[in-house]
């Protein structure tokens, strides 16, 4: 693909750096050399190392595990993670005399759990000065880490909770508690499982890192740029290829990557050049990569990792495989969505596909395909009932041995200590995103908030299910902007879902529900952050293209909608029949609704045709044999109507030219 990179003036490895350095958090780290170089290489490895010895050889204690796993994250944070950006410099002295206090504190309180369980366990409600010290300081070190690795919003939302917490007596109404005293605050926090060393630490020092390993090892095979080559071969040459070609390879991205920002920069640095070239204007081709971005959280197996913390959340004996059969529908229809539109806007602006000297070469791409198996075997696995740290390491262990079937791909020695670094070093902001939303989670079991939330949106919403929905949905937006996948599942879940689940509505439905609005609120202005990190790329408007991004997301805001109302759609109580109804009215909708929203189906829509087009598309999506019987007809209509117009268009006859 050399030959077509530079046709098709993809950004350079730098480039793509600078960007994710702007706006992405966990990509803006120091540029260490010497001596503190060495030092975090080997803190690096170890924490990877410790990983794969609990994995292989069983997890310590609770407390012992997640304090070592938090101790390994905040040391290394406080190392990498500037306090302010813009202030990393080169030299052998690279940070400043309070972050290296900082890192050897983070090292004391990963350590103090594995040294005095003992007299902790005992003395758990009679704490001392030292341990009210300790859990002070853990506070203060995973609020500020996640300042520094993961943003402001989650670590402003996790303080408005303490503080919450703390001033219980003096809110209004039914936000109103008793309160907590700072030794209780404290102890909850750091001296029990509900609060930082919680269940999303929990997920994140067993699970979740092993996953984030995997993928460092799939991108040392060089599986993303063969999903971009695979992309292009499947799709590129189709109307409007480029488009297509984003859609395609952000889903395979998304099977590697826990980043909606990250997946813009690396897929988006090849497809936006791509769609800009051949006419796509540039706020429409940062649109596309963006909603197409930001769906790879949403695709399974791994679901940004927030799948592994859904089985943790919901509990009731569900199992990984049911969440992940439960959103491959809903995934799909989303990318449907994004495909059917981008569509109808390449053939309203007569956008063709990719030229045969732009196409990679098939046979080539073909020759790759064995890069493929550790993702299909990670599935298998699963399928067959491994647990999930099985599946992983025996995952990793398939990506070394399939990495050496071609020497471009084979990972050496050197290859997997960089990966193990690489592994390590993704693994920083979600420890970190994980403790703070685990702050967040402490606080509402001690207060009783989620309930309080639940019962004031049922009540603002009059207990009816689409205005609860709606409030739901709204609070999910807000709650997600600017937060990791994994830290935005957690809060919307605690926070959100709750309302769903009184409804007596399903709760994989519910968690599912909350965590579509969460991710998709990376496309949804003014944050968006997926939106402006693709604007970066492209050169187009930021807002414009949140705008554009969010309108082509649309599947995202109405699909959540569909399996509340329909568990069918999520494979829940249901027969074969019953689901591909479902599926077919809602591909069908989507086609009707992206006709309407971009104006061209077999030509261009007026404006009555389009607002007929949208409203059909809504009647098929709604679950409800009513609602399809009126909305297949609508849909039927209007494409006769299309077709009949365009027949006789074609068979006007060519005014001569005077």
């Amino acid at each position: 693909m050399s030959k077509n990179d530079e046709k098709l003036e993809a950004l350079t490895a730098e480039e793509q750096q600078e960007l994710l350095e702007k706006y992405d958090p966990e990509a803006a780290t120091r540029k260490l050399t010497g001596l503190l170089r060495w030092v975090v290489f080997i803190g690096l490895l170890s924490f990877s190392l410790f990983q794969l010895y609990t994995a292989v050889f069983g997890v310590f204690t609770a407390q012992v595990q997640r304090s070592i796993h938090l101790g390994f994250a905040l040391a290394l944070i406080f190392l990498l993670f500037p306090a302010k950006k813009g202030t990393m410099k080169e030299g052998k002295l690279q940070i400043e005399w309070y972050d290296a206090i900082l890192s050897l504190l983070a090292i004391g309180v990963g350590l103090y759990w594995p040294l005095f369980i003992n007299d902790l366990v005992l003395r758990v409600s009679d704490l001392t000065a030292l341990d009210m010290f300790i859990g002070l300081s853990a506070i203060v070190l995973v609020l500020e880490a996640t300042r520094r690795a993961v943003g402001l919003p989650i670590t402003i939302i996790a303080m408005v909770f303490m503080g919450y917490s703390l001033l219980g007596p003096y809110m209004p109404g039914f936000l109103s508690h008793r309160g907590l005293s700072i030794e209780k605050l404290i102890q909850t926090m750091f001296y029990t499982t509900e609060g930082i060393l919680g269940t999303p630490l929990a997920v994140s020092s067993t699970f979740i890192f092993l996953f984030l390993l995997f993928g460092a090892f799939l991108v040392k095979t060089g599986v993303g740029q063969y999903f971009n080559d695979l992309a292009v071969s499947i799709a590129g040459r189709r109307i409007g290829g480029p488009a297509k070609v984003a859609i395609f390879s952000s889903a395979l991205q998304g099977t590697i990557s826990g980043s909606s920002v990250a997946n813009v920069v690396t897929s988006g640095s090849f497809t936006i050049p791509m769609m800009k070239k051949l006419g796509y204007r540039k706020e429409f081709a940062g649109a596309v990569e963006a909603a197409a971005s930001t769906g790879g959280q949403l695709m399974p197996p791994i679901m940004g990792a927030a799948a592994f913390l859904m089985v943790e959340f919901i509990g009731n004996g569900i199992t990984y495989w049911e969440i992940a059969k439960a959103a491959a529908i809903p995934a799909v229809l989303y990318f449907t969505g994004i495909w059917i539109m981008t569509h109808f806007e390449a053939k309203r602006i007569g956008l063709r596909g990719l030229s045969k000297e732009e196409m990679p070469n098939r046979i080539e791409v073909l020759k790759k395909i064995y890069l493929l198996i550790p993702i299909l075997a990670v599935v298998v696995l699963l399928m067959s009932g491994m647990s999930v740290t099985r599946a992983a390491l025996w995952a990793i262990v398939v990506t070394v041995v399939v990495s050496a079937i071609r020497k471009e791909t084979r990972i050496g020695l050197a290859g997997i200590i960089a990966a193990l670094v690489d592994g390590a070093r993704t693994a920083l902001a979600v420890a970190a995103a994980t403790a703070a939303a685990g702050m967040i989670v402490g606080v509402v079991t001690k207060t009783g908030l989620g309930l309080k939330l639940a019962n004031g949106l049922l009540d603002l919403s009059g207990g009816y299910i689409l205005p609860t929905l709606f409030f739901t949905m709204i609070a999910a937006l807000v709650l997600g902007m600017g937060s990791p996948t994994t830290a935005n599942y957690v809060i919307t879940s605690t926070i959100a879902a709750p309302a769903i689940i009184l409804l007596g509505f399903p709760d994989l439905s519910a968690h599912l529900f909350v965590f579509y609005f969460g991710i998709v609120a990376d496309v949804t202005p003014p944050v968006a952050l997926a939106a402006f990190a693709a604007a970066g790329v492209s050169g187009g408007e930021p807002i414009r293209t949140g705008v554009q991004s969010a309108r082509l997301a649309i599947a995202a805001f109405i699909i959540p909608y569909i399996f509340v109302l329909s568990p069918e759609l999520l494979m829940i109580d249901t027969t074969i029949p019953q689901t591909l109804w479902v599926v077919t009215t809602s591909v069908m909708g989507m086609i009707a609704i992206g006709a309407g929203l971009i104006g061209y189906w077999m030509r261009s829509t007026h404006w009555i045709e389009r607002i007929l087009a949208v409203a059909a598309g809504l009647l098929l999506i709604y679950p409800e044999g009513y609602s399809d019987t009126i909305g297949l007809i609508m849909f039927i209509g209007l494409l006769v109507l299309q077709y009949v117009i365009k027949r006789d268009d074609a068979q006007k006859p060519v005014p001569a030219n005077t």
